[in-house]
């Protein structure tokens, strides 16, 4: 048997496309909500007011999440069926001109003339378009934009998100309700960051600390602006 049939790969980089709207999602599920509580709390708000906002800010966030997804992965996806069609009527219309565009991005990558020429045509007599799509312009399965699948991996990750801090709302007393949300909401970004760089393939402790950090700093902004506003309004 050949060791290539023992040597199975994964790479992480075929779940690049819903990992980062997955992560996205979450995180912005909890940031954002959590930094919302704790806002409304600070500015001593009762509980039934912070649940609300914070209802509020989950409902709302998810749909704007998959709206956003949705018409921002639409326009990439658009731009690369624009792309994908010119490369075709470039190949019908000039293949001489294109045969030679592949011929030098081989050479660029260390590739001899001769050899080069070779790829090029048995790369072209294959699939002309994909070899283009994927060495000309950078285009593959792997990362091509899926708008629908975007939308709802973010939707569904940022409402998970945001339910955590929300959870907190209903059990703690009102003294402590700021520390408990931001505790758990840091708890759960930490392990987002963990998750995230497991399943990306990436070292944990950088990702750790950059959403904890990021969480930490909305939670604190939003805490002091509530707090601030609270006490002029009283």
């Amino acid at each position: 048997m050949s060791r290539l049939h023992l040597h199975p790969e994964s790479h992480s980089s075929s779940r690049i496309g819903w990992l980062r709207a997955a992560v996205l999602g979450a995180n912005d599920g909890i940031v954002s909500t959590a930094s919302l509580i704790v806002g409304v709390a600070a500015s001593d708000a009762s509980r039934e007011s912070v649940l609300i906002a914070g209802m509020a800010a989950l409902f709302a966030g998810a749909m704007s999440m998959a709206a956003g997804e949705y018409v921002s992965v639409s326009s990439q996806s658009d731009t690369e069926h624009a792309d994908l069609e010119r490369e075709t009527k470039e190949l019908q219309q000039q293949p001489e001109f294109e045969r030679e565009e592949l011929v030098r991005i081989y050479e660029g990558r260390g590739v001899d003339r001769t050899t080069a020429e070779a790829v090029a045509d048995q790369m072209s007599a294959h699939d002309a378009l994909s070899a283009h799509a994927r060495d000309e312009l950078g285009l593959s399965e792997t990362t091509a934009a899926r708008p629908l699948q975007a939308a709802l991996t973010s939707a569904l990750t940022f409402t998970v998100g945001a339910a955590a801090p929300l959870a907190i709302v209903p059990f703690a007393s009102k003294a402590v309700l700021v520390p408990a949300v931001a505790a758990v909401s840091l708890l759960c970004l930490a392990l987002l960051g963990a998750v995230g760089a497991r399943m990306g393939g990436a070292r944990l402790g950088p990702s750790v600390l950059r959403v904890t950090f990021w969480g930490a700093l909305a939670m604190a902004v939003t805490a002091g602006v509530g707090r601030l506003f609270g006490t002029a309004v009283a």
